[in-house]
This record gives structure tokens, C-alpha cells and sequence, in this order.
């Protein structure tokens, strides 16, 4: 390709709007062009590398036997009131109807729709395993889309569906995918990291993700310094820690108004407590129950802790048979409760109510913590005196439990000694195992070898194809601009003529013909501007090889090639250019 015969508008100016380095990178190397809030073009150079890591991707589901499919973007709105996940969706579908009347979504995923093809096709254990995949767009409407393709409302996404008879079967297709999404990573170029994960709205027993180091990134990583211990945040577990209820008060207990006071910071400032010696008290409703009488879910951790409702929720459930529990600030929930002013003393002697301690906040020692009375705390809270030292006691009632966000310096849950850290990070895959959820709700159900009917188990593995460029371009920048990985930049080789004409033309027009009838892309610059103009164009869009052409270096039968993450150019002679392009770009 010529440069004189695409799209390629580079700017000098980082845009204003733009935050992260991904985002300001992109847009100044003409990849990409914002058409309105979270949806955006991809210009030809961006599209070239997004078209690279997902034939990156493409290669790799092929390789463990996955068969490509195309779904449509459009759903009709009734398979996922089936799925139940309409609702879970929320706001953040996109929904509109036809000129009949009838509800479709945009798809923000596909689950629902892959389940009913499968339905209506797979009727016996002989036809499984199966893994269909397809690379699609997706649409999510994103209260707030930012930091450029990070968080967008329309995006590319390769979703893999997995079907099978049974666990060891899901287990074997898993670990294929597990081991192909770090070959697809690492072919790349992206440094990465695999956590331990909660599956979310998508539902399933296990899950891991693969997350790319970003400062601006989402996600919290939180890892053992010890190096055998990796989870994000929602999911990270906390090692031993030792709790007690007892110990003698601190004082008596001191009832303190706090008026239009909105958080718990401004109100330990105007107590003089500070957070970490405050108990955070937080009232969820009992769901899906299956101990009669049980209305009330009370979580408790210390004031500058905040509650895992993953933790929690598996918690209540394994030890209260409470399937589910919501939080809801509701008049009607007040009339029980002073919400934002609730101690734990009241949740304890409710019988209607159980109560989750995190152990930290299990502690003897001083506490502040809600009144139960809108506008006011309290000062000397103790656990045995003011919550009842035979309540704590019964098992039927309070649990210690981990139910908090892991944070630095937290122990490592392996429990040898090790000492959590945190990192920022941006999710690049995903993959799930979701068991029945979906088959049982769209009806696809197998016969076994003796016709019995089971429902298909399934497995659930996502790519965001955009975001393998973010994840490159925040890990491998300067302040030039991007240092794109060869398997993924938008050409290989960029030829610079210090001036397009003579003996200059002739022969970066002969080396652009053998470099791309060899198979390496590349570009020409054939514009008529200064030689630094170019030089300057071609780091900030990050080409991996610049090879300069000039009358001085021609005069001894060589030209000059600057690898972009080089300090210094090398001079090479124009025989010897295409096997010094080759292995620079490590091809065979």
C-alpha cells in the first residue's frame, strides 16, 4: 500500500478528551475516529490490526477444533426473558421493536442465541463435544463509555461456546481453551497474567481471566508476593485471621448526633474516628430461602473495608441456605431499618435477621458504629456487651466469614507466610464454566446411550478483539508513540524515500515490490514532505522496521533500516535487505 493512496491523519496534539495513553496513541496515529459517545470508526490502519490479532484468534480456536458460526447481532427480546437475563442486564441493553411490535436487543452477548441453535440440532451424547465460536460485534449501553476503546457501548469480541456430556469433558475443552487464549496472547506480543475470576452476570462454576498491566485499567489484580497466588478483586480470597469477640469495653457507650453527614469518612472525621476503627454495617434482603422466618441478610466489616457480595452471598448460602440477597434502600425497608445509621447490636438481636462478621471487624477493642437511629452513632461499642456474648456464639445466627475486598498487605489465602499486592489491570479474555444455566433454560437437553435426557453442559470463552490493541499499546509505548509487536502492527515495514523521485523512487519502488511479493506488508511513503516529518509520522504509529532511502546511501549500494525499538539506525546494503527484514521481523 501508499501512504498517498489510504487514510492515514495523523495529529501532533494528544486530544484533549482523551485520558489514557491507548487512547491518545490511537487517535493521533489516525487508527481510529470517534462517531459519537463509545462508538467508533476504525480508520484502515486500525482496522489492519484489528484484523491481524483476530486472525491471531481465528488460528487458534481452529487449531483445538472449534467451528466458526456468525449470530445475529439482533435477538428476539424473548430468549433472554427465558434466560432470566434481561432483567440482570438491566440499562445496559440496547432494546427496540420492529415495525409489528415485536422486542429485540442488540446482543451484549451470546449465550442465549447459541443455546437455542444448538437445541435445535443436538439431540444425542454421539454429537458432543462441540465448540462453536464466531467473531461478532456486541453492544452494551454504557452509562458512561471512556478511555477510548477500553469501555465502549459497540465492540468486536470472540465468543466461544463449548457443549458437552459431561464435567470431564468440559474440563478437557476448558484447559484446550485456557492454553490457546495464552498462545493467542503471548503470539501478540502483550505481557499478561491469568486470575482466578467470578463469573458474573454470565453465570458458571469457575472462571479465569487474562489481564493485561494498565495503570488506567478497571480491574484490581491482586497477587501473593510469594508469586503462586493471582485473583481479581471480586474473586481474591483473604489467608487466616485470627477474631475474637471478646475483650473488655473501652468506655461507656457514647451516643454522638451526626447529622447531613453522607459517608463514613466525613463521619469519622467529625467523630475523630478513624475508618479502620469503625464497623461498616450493611443490610441486604433474604431471597430464595430455605430457612423459614429468615428476612434479613446483615453484613459487617470494618470502616475502611468494603463488602465482597460475591464472598458473602457463597457464605449465606453455604451456611444459611440463603440463595440469594439483595441490597435495597426502600421506605419500606426503612420502616425496619435506619439505613446508613445501622449497628450490628440491632441485626444480632433481630430474629428474623442473620449476620455475617468480617474477622476483622470481629475484634475486641474500640468501635464506632451506627445507633439504629437516622443521625446518630455511637463511640465504645463492644461486642459482648452491646451485641449479646451468647447470640455471637450461636452458629444459627453469626458467621465469620471472609466477606471483604482483598487489599495490599492483606495475608496470602495459600497461608505460607505470603503477602498480597495490588495492581491495575484491563481484562483481555475470559473464560467460564457455565454447567447447565442456559441449556436448562432453553431446553437443550441430550439423550444418553440409554435414552435418558440430561441438559447439555456448557462452557463460555470471550476475547475482546479491540482490546488486544489496548493492551499492546499500554504496555509498549515511548514518547514517539506506539511500539506495535510485529504480528499485530498495521504494517510490518515502512519505506521512507528522504525525497520520491530519481534513483530514490526507483529503487524504493523496486524494494516495495519485493518486500510485498515476498509477503511482508508494507507501506510507502510516497508523500512529498520532509524526510523528519515522516520520520516523526512513522514512531508515533509504531511500524516495527523504517528503512530510509536516500541519494548519499544508494551512492554505496545501501540504505538505512531503524528498527523501532532501536536507539540507532544501522546502515544495510540493498542486497542484503530482504534476509535483514526477514529476520528482524523473526519470520522463517
Amino acid at each position: 500500500m501508499r501512504w498517498s493512496q489510504t487514510l492515514i491523519p495523523t495529529q501532533k496534539e494528544t486530544p484533549s478528551d482523551a485520558q489514557i495513553i491507548s487512547h491518545q496513541l490511537m487517535l493521533r496515529a489516525g487508527l481510529i475516529r470517534q462517531l459519537t459517545a463509545g462508538v467508533y470508526d476504525f480508520l484502515p490502519l486500525g482496522l489492519r490490526a484489528l484484523q491481524k490479532a483476530a486472525a491471531i484468534v481465528r488460528e487458534e480456536m481452529n487449531k483445538i477444533g472449534g467451528a466458526e458460526v456468525l449470530l445475529p447481532a439482533m435477538n428476539p427480546i424473548e430468549l433472554w426473558q427465558r434466560s432470566g437475563r434481561e432483567q440482570q442486564y438491566g440499562d445496559l441493553m440496547f432494546r427496540l421493536k420492529d415495525q409489528h411490535g415485536r422486542g429485540n436487543v442488540l446482543a451484549p452477548t451470546h449465550e442465549e442465541v447459541i443455546t437455542e441453535l444448538v437445541a435445535a440440532y443436538v439431540n444425542s451424547y454421539k454429537q458432543l463435544p462441540l465448540t462453536l465460536y464466531q467473531i461478532q460485534t456486541k453492544f452494551r449501553d454504557e452509562e458512561r463509555p471512556r478511555f477510548g476503546l477500553l469501555r465502549v457501548r459497540e465492540f468486536l469480541m470472540k465468543d466461544a461456546y463449548s457443549f458437552h456430556a459431561d464435567v470431564e469433558s468440559l474440563n478437557k475443552t476448558y484447559q484446550d481453551m485456557y492454553d490457546a487464549y495464552a498462545r493467542v496472547f503471548t503470539r501478540c506480543g502483550i505481557p499478561f497474567v491469568i486470575v482466578e475470576a467470578e463469573s458474573g452476570p454470565i453465570g458458571g462454576s469457575a472462571s479465569h481471566e487474562f489481564m493485561a498491566a494498565c495503570e488506567a485499567g478497571e480491574d484490581i489484580i491482586v497477587t501473593s508476593d510469594k508469586g503462586n497466588y493471582a485473583a481479581n478483586v471480586e474473586k481474591a480470597e483473604i489467608g487466616n485471621r485470627p477474631h475474637t469477640f471478646a475483650g473488655e469495653p473501652t468506655g461507656a457507650l457514647e451516643n454522638v448526633h451526626t447529622p447531613n453527614l453522607p459517608g463514613i469518612d466525613e463521619v469519622g472525621k467529625f467523630m475523630k474516628v478513624k475508618p479502620k476503627n469503625m464497623l461498616k454495617t450493611l443490610v441486604f434482603q433474604a431471597r430464595g430461602l430455605q430457612s423459614p422466618g429468615l428476612q434479613w441478610v446483615v453484613a459487617v466489616v470494618r470502616g475502611d473495608h468494603d463488602v465482597n457480595e460475591a464472598k458473602l452471598k457463597k457464605s449465606v448460602k453455604e451456611t444459611f441456605g440463603v440463595n440469594e440477597i439483595t441490597m435495597i434502600d426502600s421506605p419500606e425497608v426503612r420502616q425496619t431499618w435506619a439505613i446508613g445509621f445501622v449497628g450490628p447490636d440491632a441485626a444480632v438481636k433481630r430474629p428474623d435477621t442473620v449476620v455475617v462478621v468480617d474477622p476483622d471487624a470481629a475484634q475486641g477493642g474500640f468501635w464506632a458504629t451506627g445507633a439504629n437511629e437516622v443521625d446518630h452513632h455511637v463511640k465504645h461499642f463492644n461486642w459482648s456487651r452491646d451485641a449479646g456474648g451468647d447470640k455471637l456464639a450461636d452458629p444459627k445466627k453469626v458467621l465469620v466469614a471472609d466477606i471483604r475486598n482483598a487489599s495490599a498487605g492483606d495475608p496470602s489465602p495459600k497461608n505460607d507466610g505470603g503477602v498480597l499486592k495490588t495492581s491495575r489491570g484491563i481484562e483481555i479474555g475470559h473464560v467460564f464454566k457455565l454447567g447447565t444455566r442456559y441449556s436448562d433454560a432453553l431446553d437443550a437437553k441430550t439423550l444418553d446411550d440409554k435414552g435418558q435426557s440430561h441438559s447439555i453442559i456448557m462452557g463460555c470463552y470471550g476475547i475482546g478483539i479491540g482490546r488486544i490493541l489496548i493492551a499492546a499499546i499500554e504496555s509498549l509505548h515511548d514518547d514517539k508513540g506506539i511500539i506495535w509487536p510485529a504480528a499485530i502492527a498495521p504494517y510490518s515495514v515502512v519505506i521512507t524515500p528522504i525525497k520520491y523521485d530519481g534513483e530514490v523512487k526507483a529503487a524504493a519502488d523496486a524494494l516495495y515490490h519485493q518486500l510485498t511479493t515476498s509477503g511482508i506488508d508494507t507501506l510507502l511513503d510516497d508523500r512529498d514532505a520532509r524526510p523528519g516529518f515522516k520520520f516523526a509520522d512513522a514512531d508515533l504509529i509504531g511500524f516495527p522496521i523504517r528503512v530510509n532511502i536516500g541519494d548519499r546511501g544508494l551512492k554505496e549500494g545501501k540504505v538505512e533500516v531503524k528498527r523501532r525499538k532501536a536507539p540507532e539506525a544501522e546502515m544495510v546494503p540493498l542486497t542484503e535487505i530482504f534476509e535483514h527484514v526477514q529476520k528482524a521481523l523473526r519470520l522463517p
